[in-house]
């Protein structure tokens, strides 16, 4: 028979009153206590690393986390006599000088002294702490001491200030990033959230909530790409050639005005330099693919020496196959017709309106290897400019899964301007309403810049000793005692830190149906499949589609037959390789004297320079 409201509370008060120990001794933020050994005979009375303490303190009660058990030999009673003694994180305090409104506070006021009473926390204690009815608040999973207890995240600190899911593959780690996700969507109506998908997992937990891009719906012009971003495009994901490069860097700027000069009808803006038409390299304006493979042929046949001819005709050859290449339709469809579709591929990325979908999932698998990394540089910079010149007026939560590819903690590594974008979010997003949430199953790989500016970390198992020693430092809590144990969390289990918690906690991600369990594609259809499906029109129907898509993965179609240095790997670009696509190193564009780096990095807005239509 259920216990009455009464029942509860009684057993409450009694279960508040058992006395586990005293304080021993008192050190900075951690307070020792000597345990009762009739006070642990009782079996619900179970004192261990990760339990929660009160220590009464005067009129306060302040609350700690055990991470520590042991026993020590008693001085006074000779070293024949042992006592269990316990190691107590003291985290924060509850005001009992209020009983009817007991309040919660981060921080200790009062120390305690020697023989101060340790008692267990109550289930109404612990719902004071983590069961807040705040509106802003979201429930994410039960507290592992007691299971009966929801643990809340304040939603609004979480965002503000940045968080990160970190985890070993197989560990509940997509499951809990989708769970977090749409409580933060239902406590957030106005919120947009944009998922980087790098395994096409992620639409079976969302459904119609959901709007899913990916290479057969996506368009994503090309002139939207900056200098950088286009570069890598042509050149595979190699560093570009010298010659190359700077011809890029002087002709697309004339060709952005040239389209510009034939939309206002000015044909007179053709005649002018690339110092002097006001766009530059980044000025994210249409131009036509044509206009641009005319002018470079334009110049080629005004040479002599052959060998400089054929600098230019590698170009317009290197321009050609990638444009023409199937697999980036996404971004050449319509190069040569012209049009400023900004508005509408911001629209569609960043669901405004919503429509009833305030998610984007873009799944990156189906993308060209070569050009996933300039993607999502693409995807993260437009996130942070959009936030940026509309005044944060449209809240945005960027949320990047296999976060350590794309910001990598060596610098040599990846790709240099998609570390920039994200760090920018990281440092600056906040105040124009762009958060970020970072996943990742490799945190010691991860720019640690980045990570720092992360408010709330929900760290889940992980066995490999960097990993942990990164999460060590990465945690600046009294509680990174509680770390010890990270390789031993359970399934979607997690030890969660940080200002969207109010204590740092061991606690269980709630769980999903099975049918919202984020899972690939690839693997869902394989599970699908029945033996007859393996017949020999089902082998010709996929041999028709690799043909009709264009080349295989692992073509370069983006050197010309000249070229002979081998395609590195994406992971293995170098710092030099940021070096040959600046112009700005190569001396072919002027830098004020106060810009930095990043030509994005400067907050103001362009004031005379004109705007395509």
């Amino acid at each position: 028979m259920p216990q009455s409201s009464t029942a509860r509370r009684t057993e409450s008060r009694r279960t508040s009153t058992d006395v586990l120990g005293q304080v021993y001794g008192v050190s900075g933020s951690s307070v020792t206590v000597r345990l009762d050994a009739a006070a642990l005979a009782n079996r619900e009375n179970v004192v261990t690393v990760g339990k929660f303490l009160k220590v009464h303190a005067g009129s306060l009660m302040l609350v700690g986390v055990v991470t520590d058990v042991s026993t020590r030999s008693d001085p006074v009673e000779g070293d024949q006599s042992y006592r269990v003694v316990a190691e107590v994180d003291l985290l924060g305090e509850i005001d009992e000088s209020r009983p009817d409104e007991p309040d919660f506070r981060r921080g200790v006021r009062d120390y305690p002294t020697i023989g101060d009473r340790a008692t267990p926390l109550t289930p109404e204690e612990l719902s004071v702490i983590f069961g807040s009815s705040s509106r802003q608040t979201i429930g994410i999973g039960t507290l592992q001491q007691d299971s009966t207890v929801p643990a809340c995240v304040d939603v609004d600190e979480m965002l503000n200030k940045h968080f990160a899911v970190l985890g070993s593959t197989g560990v509940g780690k997509s499951s809990g990033v989708a769970h977090i996700l749409m409580q933060t969507m239902l406590a957030r109506p106005d919120l947009r959230i944009f998922l980087i998908d790098a395994h096409n997992e992620y639409v079976r937990s969302f459904g119609k909530f959901a709007h899913v891009v990916n290479p057969g719906n996506l368009r994503l012009p090309f002139w939207l790409f900056n200098f950088e971003e286009i570069v890598d495009v042509l050149f595979g994901g190699r560093p570009g050639l010298q010659d190359e490069v700077e011809i890029l860097a002087e002709i697309i700027p004339l060709a952005k005005a040239n389209y510009a000069a034939v939309r206002a009808d000015r044909p007179g803006l053709r005649k002018l330099d690339s110092k002097s038409i006001g766009y530059t390299v980044d000025t994210p304006v249409p131009y036509r693919l044509a206009d641009l493979i005319s002018m470079i042929d334009e110049r080629m046949g005004k040479l002599e020496n052959r060998s400089s001819r054929m600098i230019y005709h590698k170009l317009i050859t290197r321009i050609e196959t990638v444009s023409n290449d199937p697999r980036y339709v996404f971004m050449f469809e319509g190069a040569n017709v012209g049009g400023d579709t900004m508005a509408e591929a911001i629209s569609q990325l960043f669901r405004l309106p919503a429509d009833g979908k305030p998610m984007t999932i873009m799944q990156l698998a189906g993308f060209p290897a070569e050009v996933v990394d300039a993607v999502v540089s693409v995807l993260t910079r437009l996130a942070f400019d959009f936030g940026l010149w509309s005044d944060g007026s449209n809240p945005l939560l960027f949320v990047c899964e296999e976060a350590h590819k794309y910001a990598p903690a060596d610098p040599t590594a990846g790709f240099t301007p998609t570390r920039r974008a994200i760090s920018r979010i990281a440092r600056e997003g906040r105040k124009y309403g762009v958060y970020l949430g970072l996943v990742t199953q490799r945190p010691a790989e991860l720019d640690p810049t980045i990570i720092s500016q992360c408010g709330t970390l929900f760290a889940m198992r992980m066995s490999n000793d960097r990993d942990q020693a990164f999460l060590r430092a990465a945690v600046a809590d009294t509680t990174a005692n509680l770390l010890a144990f990270v390789p031993s969390l359970g399934t979607r289990e997690a030890l969660a830190f940080g200002t969207g918690m109010p204590l740092p906690t061991r606690l269980t991600f709630s769980e999903l149906p099975d049918d919202k369990v984020p899972r690939s594609e690839a693997f869902a259809k394989g599970a699908r499949m029945e033996s007859g499906d393996g017949d020999l029109s089902f082998i010709a129907s996929v041999i028709e589609r690799w043909r009709t898509t264009g080349m295989s993965s692992n073509t370069d179609t983006s050197m010309a037959k000249d070229d002979l240095e081998p395609a590195p790997h994406p992971s293995e670009r170098s710092a030099s390789a940021a070096a040959a696509v600046d112009p700005h190193r190569l001396g072919l564009l002027r830098r004020p004297a106060a810009e930095q780096p990043d030509p994005y990095a400067r907050l103001q807005r362009p004031t005379s320079a004109p705007q395509g239509r």
